[in-house]
């Protein structure tokens, strides 16, 4: 079974699932709708990339995957368990167990009066572990992450690259079935960004852990096999890499920059439950689509066209209405 077929086969293969998700945010004067009814289904295992300009709900969909805000209406599921009417105590054992949190700022993702071994012992702490088996579980994953040598300094000390790469160890500390990362290679250069995404695709590999990045860096999205697009609140299309084999990521890469198999890329527009379809404005744009379009079914696909024409380029006699012979 491949991943998309886990994907769409149901809650048991999905690491998260998002159902007709809605997030309203008011004011005395204002109401806006961050997510407006967003489906989302993540496979266990995978590792994905989420894109979308900024007010498109992305960053609110981060917020509640994390546990850190809560859904208006609608259901979110992460690991089987329910997001939705969590009470404030059931969302900070979640965060603690379930799920793992980069932050874009290296410093944001770790306190700067500990060393980055006590860094990742700390959130053992919270769930109870002992003192020989926090620290032999810091050294395992900084080592993993190729950090080992970092162990016993603090933040100051560490470069931007390395210091994400601690911050990764840190998310993994409680072994969370979730990775989210929130433009983790943001404030870093492109040298430092290629071993922050090679640390988090070893974390997805060895871990096993299902990964969640939020990204604008198109060569970031363009190295995992599915990326979602957001927009306005809803999740618009999927870009899908059929040549990248999971977990082999790191082979898109030369220690150059990455290698874009264009070749190979799909993208699907996402239908919602309610069958809305979201057309991709490089594809509305140039037939001057707005606000209609004419639906043809055909054997085996629908066509969409303009108002006015069955095609771009159409005779404009087309367009005019018929008049009577003399």
């Amino acid at each position: 079974m491949n991943a998309q077929t886990q994907t769409i086969s149901g809650a048991s293969s999905s690491a998260i699932e998002c159902t007709s998700l809605v997030r309203i945010y008011r004011t005395e004067n204002l109401e806006v709708q961050a997510l407006q009814g967003l489906d989302l289904h993540v496979a266990k295992g995978e590792f994905i990339a989420l894109v979308g300009a900024s007010g498109s709900g992305k960053s609110t969909l981060l917020g509640i995957l994390s546990g850190l805000d809560s859904p208006s209406a609608g259901s979110v599921r992460v690991d089987g368990r329910e997001l939705a009417g969590l009470s404030a105590h059931e969302r900070m054992l979640y965060r603690r167990q379930s799920v793992g949190f980069i932050w874009q700022s290296p410093p944001r993702n770790l306190l700067p009066q500990l060393t980055a071994a006590q860094n990742v012992a700390l959130p053992q702490r919270f769930n109870g572990i002992g003192r020989k088996a926090r620290r032999a579980r810091a050294l395992e994953l900084l080592d993993s992450m190729g950090v080992a040598h970092c162990r016993d300094r603090t933040p100051g000390h560490l470069s931007g690259g390395e210091q994400q790469r601690v911050a990764i160890a840190v998310a993994l500390a409680n072994s969370p079935a979730v990775l989210l990362a929130d433009e983790p290679t943001g404030e870093l250069d492109a040298e430092s960004a290629r071993h922050v995404i090679s640390g988090l695709r070893e974390a997805n590999v060895e871990h096993g852990v299902t990964t969640l990045i939020v990204t604008h860096d198109e060569e970031v999205a363009g190295q995992v096999r599915r990326t979602v697009a957001i927009r306005d609140g809803r999740i618009a299309t999927e870009t899908h890499r059929p040549g990248i084999a999971p977990g082999a990521e790191a082979s898109l890469d030369d220690g150059n920059g990455p290698l874009h198999p264009s070749n190979a890329d799909v993208e699907y527009a996402v239908i919602d439950r309610a069958g809305r379809l979201q057309l991709p404005p490089e594809f509305t744009e140039p037939l001057g689509i707005k606000n209609l379009v004419r639906l043809t079914r055909e054997p085996g696909h629908i066509e969409v066209w303009p108002e006015h024409g069955r095609a771009a380029g159409f005779d404009e006699a087309d367009t005019k209405p018929e008049q009577d012979e003399a």
